[in-house]
């Protein structure tokens, strides 16, 4: 699959309307802009993760939409946080869901010309260096009822707050000692605008900078700026930030940027039974409560990957659950029902046995062994047949066995006759079982006049089961997930980890056909009756196969 710069292919589009994609084309309209340019600018602190995945599709397909453009950008203003693991991982996974940025940017590469901003705001007026600690300032902010206080620095001479200013940069002072803030309005109704901080000190080597810098814009400081530099056009944010919007453009007026970026808001993505907070994400791998930041059970695009998610059902989710100006949540299972519908079509199938019972034909002749073909894929006849070998001592699934079974069961039981899946009838004839009295074997005759399924006489089996030959069956680990947050809800504090579910992941040691020996990493299949499954990136290697359940078969959830 090849996409050209800032594209992804044209029939995967979606152009619905929306409020975003309708100021945007107002804006063309009216002349406000020549052209459009977008952006995604993860901060480099962590993996991407499904809500990010929203954000992604939406800028890469307005601009798409638009004949635009789209950067990726790093916000990387925040050492202590940040690596080049997080940067690497961020390019992988956008190119992965199918997009490639116009131009590629860091926040750090700009540091030099935020530091001339922040000089210009302080010779205006607009900046001064604050001597509060972090604590004092929150005291002096005041509530949403009640009005800040001034600073007693916020009066220092322009000459004075230069000097300050340039000894922070050359380390003169210990972090938290001093900040710069911008001189607004303590007043103000907006919390945002009482004179929020737009440098702080942090003596922390810096991933692309290293130590040249010791000082370190905020993100509301730094963001607008970043805009303007780049020439974007629509600055395009979740609805956390919409009180920051004043300013966000108070910094464009005041530095008095030559282009003069809009910022729009929108609903983020909030998924039943999933946490959309890197710093939760990040505290399930520090706790070691999943398998790194790939887990196939983390909403993260390298999570979702490695369980076997596709590029395309990630797209098509994204795009339908739409953008809105209000919160909501979605249900989880709205992505299972994408990946399920793309996978129908296209994966092969096969037959996996995860809690095998072994079955004996004793009419079966001894030592003779033959093959069945079946389809790889009913849906697509061009998928074509594989042969499948059978012969005397099979394995069928546990459950498709009831010694003393209910009304309207079909499978198997003493005296009972069903269908293995494109081979023969067998009846069970025989119950053998251990010291304990569990079923460890059947005996079973079959017809051999129903060879393929169907028998002459015309008589009707209801019950059709899937097997796997013994002798040439290969084994393989299964892992079932189950969702890995039981609670719906996301609190504001660490309560999350108490409903972190301790089934969320079952192994299982199962039975394949010998046809999936030389399978490779990241090939999707759906096991009969069991789901769709994709073989492990990680933890497959040779003469051990892994296999991730990504979706069960069937899910009662559907698309209104």
């Amino acid at each position: 699959m090849s996409f050209r710069k800032g594209r992804v292919l044209m029939e995967d589009n979606n152009n619905s309307s929306n409020f975003i994609r309708n100021i945007v084309g107002g804006d063309l309209k009216s002349g406000r802009y020549k052209s459009v340019v977008t952006r995604f600018p993860p901060e480099p602190n962590g993996y991407l993760h499904i809500g990010h995945a929203k954000s992604i599709v939406l800028n890469f397909g307005l601009a798409n939409e638009f004949n635009g453009r789209t950067n990726l950008r790093f916000d990387d203003t925040n050492p202590s946080k940040e690596n080049s693991e997080y940067v690497e991982s961020i390019k992988k996974d956008v190119r992965w869901l199918g997009y490639d940025w116009d131009e590629l940017h860091f926040a750090s590469s700009y540091f030099d010309q935020m530091y001339e901003y922040a000089v210009f705001l302080i010779k205006k007026g607009k900046a001064y260096v604050c001597d509060l600690t972090a604590d004092e300032i929150r005291k002096y902010r005041g509530t949403l009822t009640k009005p800040g206080k001034e600073s007693p620095y916020r009066n220092r001479t322009v000459e004075e707050n230069l000097e300050l200013f340039e000894k922070m940069k050359s380390g003169e002072f210990k972090d938290g000692e001093k900040v710069l803030r911008a001189k607004i309005d303590m007043l103000s109704p907006n919390i945002n605008m009482r004179d929020p901080v737009l440098y702080r000190i942090v003596h922390a080597s810096h991933h692309n900078t290293g130590d040249e810098w010791c000082i370190y814009p905020m993100y509301d400081f730094a963001h607008p700026l970043e805009d303007a530099i780049e020439g974007v056009t629509h600055s395009i944010c979740t609805l956390e930030f919409e009180d920051h919007r004043p300013l966000y453009e108070w910094v464009i007026r005041e530095c008095e940027t030559e282009n003069k970026p809009r910022q729009i808001e929108f609903a983020r993505l909030n998924m039943t039974n999933t946490v959309m907070s890197k710093r939760k994400l990040k505290k399930l791998v520090d706790e070691n409560l999943v398998d790194g930041w790939d887990d196939p059970r983390m909403p993260t695009i390298s999570g979702l990957r490695r369980r076997g998610f596709t590029p395309g059902s990630i797209r098509r989710f994204c795009r339908e659950i739409g953008v809105a100006k209000a919160n909501s949540v979605v249900d989880s299972r709205m992505l299972d029902y994408f990946l399920r519908d793309e996978l129908e079509k296209k994966a092969l199938r096969t037959m996996a046995v995860l809690n095998p019972l072994k079955v004996v034909i004793t009419n079966y002749p001894e030592g003779k062994s033959e093959n069945f073909e079946i389809e790889n894929n009913p849906d697509d006849p061009s998928a074509g047949v594989r042969e499948v070998p059978f012969s005397r001592e099979l394995y069928i699934e546990r459950e498709d066995f009831m010694e003393n079974p209910p009304k309207k069961y079909y499978r198997l039981f003493p005296g009972n006759e069903v269908r293995l899946k494109g081979a023969y009838f067998i009846k069970c004839s025989e119950v053998k079982k251990d010291e304990k009295g569990d079923v460890i074997e059947l005996h079973c005759t079959y017809d051999p006049r129903s060879r393929g399924g169907n028998s002459p006489d015309g008589r009707k089996v209801r019950g059709t089961i899937h097997w796997v030959n013994a002798s040439t069956a290969i084994s393989a680990e299964v892992r079932l997930y189950e969702p890995l947050i039981l609670d719906d809800s996301e609190e504001e504090n660490d309560s999350f980890l108490d409903k972190v579910n301790p089934d969320s992941l079952k192994i299982v040691s199962g039975f394949l056909e010998p046809g999936m020996k030389n399978v490779k990493p990241g090939e999707k299949f759906q096991f009969f009756r069991h789901g769709y499954f994709n073989v492990d990136p990680k933890c497959t290697e040779k003469g051990k196969l892994v296999f991730n359940r990504i979706v069960p078969l069937k899910s009662s959830f559907k698309i209104k």
